[in-house]
């Protein structure tokens, strides 16, 4: 594959897009794969979905959960549709759209592109420079659907607001998966307030920051006609009762300033990584990290997961992201005593 190119891949069998990190865990094993807040959820969001089973008996109703979303982002609740995790809106997206020139913008996390060919539709891929700089030059002028990543599974990279801003136009749909979004202070490159950009979909998790990627909840944020298109793609009641509670929780005033809180602490422990790391011959961070993971590379050497692993440590392995190789990994941001120890084990394998 060359790097840069458009197109350079038109068939989804070079890699495993169906792989994620969930898959590198085990029994025994240190959870640097998957990207969930340690120590999640926090108390009071347990007790507020444990109090939601006893509405189980009643069929899902969204309205509180679209109206708490929509004040969140200064937007209105018909520009609000919840979703049964990020992956859930990337299949509602394929099945909604007849795009004629779709461009996924890569590395980024693998399940758009997966979704849009399982719904037959042909994927071109734009490959990142080393530094994962994104050009918007670099996406065909005539793509009708352009799908980017902000901050980026894996490389975790912050692409500016603007950068992004630029890629929107009269006829495209332009999708900015804000899945990490909350794992940055301020989040100051967030699309999720700006309604003035034709064709704009930010999709939004609460499974990193909240630790819920067992109840499975998200939402999409978009202009009335696009949400409506989503909706009628959507199987009824697709979003439980306790995953539109936990919306309605996670989205208040509080809740987002102590995801805020939790996200200057990450970077403080990201630093922290950062540094030990430095100390290490044989390793590269690549990009500018600014999320809850770094993607690592280790030149020349294509075997240090399977060390790692027999060293007790899970990470993610790269070679299932377009335009990564085998020596890549990703690793989560985790406390500085795991930190240390995984540094430590790391530079024993090198």
């Amino acid at each position: 594959m060359t790097a840069g190119a458009v197109g350079d891949v038109l068939a989804g069998g070079d890699v495993d897009l169906g792989h994620h990190g969930d898959a590198e865990v085990g029994p025994g094993l240190v959870d640097l794969a998957v990207n969930v807040r340690a120590g999640t959820p926090p108390a009071w969001l347990a007790a507020r979905l444990a109090g939601s089973l006893e509405g189980l008996a009643a069929y899902p109703e969204a309205t509180a959960a679209r109206a708490a979303a929509a004040a969140a982002h200064g937007r209105t609740p018909d520009e609000v549709w919840p979703v049964a995790g990020v992956a859930e809106a990337f299949v509602l997206l394929a099945r909604a759209l007849r795009p004629r020139r779709a461009v996924v913008v890569h590395p980024q996390f693998t399940e758009p592109e997966a979704a849009l060919r399982a719904a037959g539709h042909a994927v071109e891929r734009v490959v990142l420079d080393d530094a994962f700089t994104l050009d918007p030059q670099r996406v065909p002028d005539d793509a009708d659907l352009v799908v980017v990543g902000n901050p980026t599974n894996p490389t975790s990279v912050l692409h500016p607001a603007g950068t992004l801003a630029a890629l929107a136009r009269p006829g495209r749909v332009l999708v900015v998966d804000e899945a990490f979004a909350d794992t940055v202070p301020g989040e100051p490159e967030s699309l999720a307030a700006r309604t003035g950009l034709p064709g704009l979909v930010v999709l939004r998790s609460l499974t990193k920051t909240w630790g819920l990627a067992g109840l499975r909840v998200g939402y999409v944020l978009a202009a009335p006609r696009l949400v409506g298109l989503l909706a009628a793609a959507a199987p009824p009641w697709s979003v439980s009762t306790p995953a539109l509670v936990a919306l309605t929780a996670c989205t208040t005033a509080g809740a987002r300033a102590e995801a805020d809180a939790a996200a200057r602490a990450l970077a403080a422990d990201r630093a922290y990584l950062l540094s030990a790391l430095g100390g290490i011959a044989g390793v590269e961070v690549r990009g500018e990290p600014a999320s809850s993971f770094l993607l690592l590379r280790t030149p020349g050497r294509r075997d240090v997961r399977g060390l790692l692993r027999e060293r007790g440590w899970a990470v993610r392995r790269g070679d299932t992201f377009p335009g990564l190789d085998g020596e890549h990994v990703r690793v989560a941001v985790r406390d500085r005593t795991t930190s240390d120890a995984f540094v430590a084990a790391l530079a024993d394998v090198l």
